[in-house]
């Protein structure tokens, strides 16, 4: 059974402008619908690209988005600053409405999209739990059953009957939460918000969520950057991308899609990269990852990492860390190696190698850390750019084959001075 469908929906907004912008505009539209005609606006506009300045003063937030979310689904939204996350919310909770195109849904939905949101500041934290659950289409009577129970969750207990307006904002955001995932509505949209509280108000949100999907039934559509918190909570995802919806399904394949389609470089060379990594002590001149067995990296394959950099400095200890990480975040694997000891420095080319063995790491996207030290205490620099994708294999009855996960791999490392 279907919680929400979305039809071709588009958001087109004139940038300086509230609402549909001038009554020119408005009149004009209005012309042209009269006669039968398509809105002259929807044939102008450019994608959201917040990185280059525009030439005109339409801006689609969202462009042709169409997909169906089962009830009972939690679904993870991920994508860029920019990307039309927030503005997908707004829309599926009716605070705005779609420039093209139709939403449909099965339930009632109850939004949390800013700490905040729709509570009134001379009211207290009793009234607007009241206030919330009335919104919400339930009777007092529904509102009062769950009352303790929200106010227990939220920890605000000593302060409900005083007016919202001088909570903090992690007051604010637990009170909100606390309704929000408290009160009987069947869908519940959840937008970047969570950042507000705590770490153990963070660990207890997440908690909550998964009650509500798993254990009653409802679905969640969940914004954040945290990849980690998606991995945990969601089933299915949606990757987003200039407004447009690049990846939809599984919550997995939209993770690594989104890894994929970040600033990571799979592959470096400075003389035919634009990009300089450097600073004034080191400069990376070139890295790249390849199977150490067969031509495509796979869990059988193995992977040799090597990297090329220039030192600038001279008579110092340099030692380079290397902490791997995967699409969630989620750090793998570490070592670390000497390139110079008892100072003995010296300026100019060294090339490091990693060689990660066969059969420790599954299908995914992995990026990683390259810390190079001075004299043991001292970073003389850190890179995060570069990465490398692992391909996946199936066995003869199609399934994805397994990594047994090697507990504590050997790397092997080996430095060359050139």
């Amino acid at each position: 059974m279907l919680a929400l469908k979305a039809e071709n929906i588009s958001k087109q907004y004139r940038l300086g402008q509230v609402g549909t912008g001038t009554l020119s505009h408005d009149l004009n539209r209005f012309w042209y619908k009269v006669r039968g005609k398509e809105d002259p606006y929807l044939k102008i506009g450019e994608a959201n690209d917040r990185t280059t300045k525009g030439e005109s003063e339409y801006v689609w937030s969202l462009q042709n988005i169409n997909f169906e979310i089962a009830q009972g689904d939690a679904v993870g939204i991920i994508g860029r600053n920019g990307a039309g996350k927030s503005t997908l919310l707004k829309l599926l909770s009716k605070v705005t409405k779609p420039t093209t195109g139709k939403i449909y849904s099965n339930g009632r939905i109850a939004s949390l999209l800013e700490v905040g949101t729709g509570f009134h500041p001379e009211m207290t934290g009793r009234e607007n739990v009241y206030l919330n659950g009335a919104i919400l289409g339930m009777t007092r009577k529904e509102i009062t059953r769950k009352f303790d129970e929200i106010v227990d969750f939220s920890g605000v207990e000593r302060y409900i009957d005083t007016p919202v307006k001088r909570y903090s904002s992690g007051m604010y955001v637990r009170l909100a939460f606390a309704v929000a995932a408290h009160l009987e509505s069947e869908i519940l949209i959840i937008d970047e918000v969570l950042a507000v509280g705590d770490a153990e108000f963070q660990k207890k949100c997440l908690g909550k969520m998964g009650d509500v999907t798993k254990g009653e039934g409802r679905t969640i559509l969940f914004v954040s950057h945290n990849i980690t918190a998606i991995k945990e909570l969601c089933n299915a995802g949606l990757l987003l991308e200039k407004g447009n919806l690049v990846t939809q399904g599984d919550i997995n394949k939209c993770i690594i899609e989104y890894q994929k389609n970040s600033d990571i470089k799979f592959s470096y060379d400075y003389s035919n990269d634009n990009v300089r990594v450097e600073n004034d002590k080191i400069l990376v001149k070139s890295y790249k990852a390849e199977p150490i067995n067969g031509d495509m990296i796979n869990i059988k394959s193995g992977i040799i990492i090597t990297v090329t950099f220039m030192c600038k400095l001279k008579d110092v200890d340099i030692d380079l860390s290397f902490f791997l990480k995967n699409s969630h975040d989620l750090t793998v694997m570490s070592t670390g190696i000497m390139v110079s000891q008892n100072k003995n420095s010296e300026k100019g080319d060294y090339t490091v190698s990693f060689e990660i063995p066969p059969y420790t790491i599954n299908e995914d996207s992995y990026y990683f850390d390259f810390f190079w030290g001075i004299n043991r205490s001292d970073i003389a620099f850190r890179t995060e750019l570069f990465g490398f994708e692992v391909h996946g294999m199936q066995n003869q009855f199609g399934e994805i084959i397994k990594s047994p996960g090697i507990l504590f791999p050997r790397i092997t490392h080996k430095v060359e001075k050139i």
